[in-house]
């Protein structure tokens, strides 16, 4: 048996672990898409650095993009065998993929508009939606703690991993040469105490662990709740400046928890009297969704639910749907809050929002989450002067700021507190996954001192194998 990571290895994005077993079965632990790397990201996204027609089975984590993104095309060459998820990722799956595959049409044509007049050659698309509406017909639901058995000698079960709505670890059970053997892949982690979730659970002891390591060198300062961090963003630059907030924020998890904040905000009554926008279709589908999931609540939010049946919604909040709609929230000069995808900013309205914002200092670019270091959020983020998008360059006249506390992503103690439950001295090794590897190496060190003594971090595309 052997494991090889084609994705999220030595960085964040891309998720894509595949496992072979010795009868030849292979498994491919969620099948993710690159984001942040520039030029390279359209040539990443296309080679999987494996045949497609030669996966049996995909085992899919959660529904974020860099994990579930390249479904579409992983099927569109070759591959036929079941996808399993969660029932509330396959929900999440189903919008974000014909979104995405969306967001990729409407870029490619914008981007080709100005390639053409340079007379350079024109980008396609990674995938269509009908390829999208495709791949959601080999998708399978498993309910968490459920023993699912694939074959005879291969099962698995979900564990809740508190990152998102549905995100799970997935823990596999291998049956070769009179042996079982436990591999848990933690999917990505999320923080214990989360605004909206419930926390991360525990899980039985494994043999292999495959751990995201994001904030592998990070703790979660809070510097209060975040909905005061909000307030003064916003009060700030409404109220003080006249400006706009412009928020760059994933549509499933971020956005809800922004909505959920600034809820807060309404119901102690100071809540600043500006339009909210949020511009983004597939994140009014995503809260839905997760209306439609209140099982994953945590017991504050069924606290409020109590006295106020929609915690996401309040005066003033928005949902922009046409692109006409969007396009004229460019022209209009009144003070507002504008939350649109991606969060990364690669990507999406927001994109377009930051680039007809950005030279004016009375507007706050504002950062809620990770955002990979070349991604336009990760420029933004580290206080670069000058970007460049949709291939011009822009002045960074906007003030840039941040909330840290925000992640749906644990921190190292969150990391150490999820593998908490395991024995290290059983723990045959250790994979660090989807972290930038000097993060990584100082996680490492960490995990080391808790006993954890064989730690890898895989580059990509490395085999390794498993006794």
């Amino acid at each position: 048996m052997d494991i090889t990571f084609h994705g999220a290895a030595r960085n964040v994005t891309g998720s894509k672990h595949l496992l072979r077993l010795q009868d030849g079965t292979s498994v491919l632990l969620d099948c993710g898409m690159f984001q942040g790397f520039g030029d390279q990201t359209e040539d990443m996204n296309e080679h999987f650095g494996f045949n497609p027609q030669k996966i049996d089975y995909l085992i899919l984590s959660h529904a974020h993009i860099d994990h579930c993104g390249l479904i579409p095309r992983l099927v569109a060459e070759g591959f036929e065998g079941q996808i399993f998820c969660t029932a509330p990722t396959m929900d999440l799956a189903r919008i974000l993929l014909m979104d995405s595959a969306k967001i990729q049409m409407q870029d490619v044509e914008y981007s080709n508009k100005h390639r053409a007049r340079k007379g350079l050659p024109l980008l396609n698309a990674l995938y269509t939606e009908d390829a999208a509406m495709e791949a959601m017909r080999l998708f399978k639901i498993v309910d968490y703690h459920e023993e699912y058995a694939i074959t005879p000698r291969l099962k698995f079960k979900f564990t809740d991993a508190g990152h998102v709505l549905g995100s799970a670890a997935v823990h596999i059970t291998v049956l070769e040469d009179g042996k079982e053997t436990v591999i848990t892949f933690s999917g990505d982690v999320g923080r214990y105490g989360d605004l909206l979730l419930k926390n991360p659970q525990p899980f039985p002891q494994a043999d292999y662990i495959l751990l995201e390591s994001t904030y592998g060198d990070s703790l979660h300062k809070d510097i209060g709740p975040i909905e005061d961090a909000l307030l003064e963003v916003i009060k700030q630059t409404c109220e003080i400046k006249k400006g706009k907030v412009i928020i760059p924020a994933f549509s499933v998890g971020r956005t809800q928890e922004l909505l959920y904040a600034l809820n807060a905000l309404e119901l102690r009554g100071v809540l600043p009297d500006v339009p909210y926008y949020v511009d983004s279709p597939l994140s009014e589908k995503a809260t839905q969704v997760l209306k439609d999931h209140p099982e994953v609540y945590n017991k504050d939010v069924k606290k409020v639910m109590k006295t106020d049946a929609d915690p996401f919604g309040f005066k003033g909040l928005k949902f922009i749907q046409s692109t006409a709609e969007s396009i004229a929230l460019n022209d209009d000069v009144r003070p507002c809050v504008i939350i649109s995808s991606s969060g990364m900013a690669e990507a999406g309205r927001v994109k377009h929002h930051i680039k007809n914002n950005i030279n004016n200092q009375k507007n706050t670019i504002l950062m809620v989450g990770y955002a990979e270091p070349n991604s336009l959020g990760g420029k933004l983020a580290r206080g670069e002067k000058e970007v460049y998008i949709f291939g011009e360059q822009y002045q960074v006249n906007a003030e840039v700021q941040s909330i840290k506390s925000m992640s749906a992503h644990g921190d190292y103690e969150d990391l150490l507190h999820f593998i908490s439950c395991q024995d290290p001295k059983l723990i045959k090794k250790l994979f660090l996954v989807h972290g930038e590897y000097e993060v990584q190496q100082h996680f490492a060190d960490k995990l080391r001192e808790k006993g954890f003594a064989d730690v890898e971090i895989p580059y990509q595309h490395e085999k390794v194998v498993l006794e």
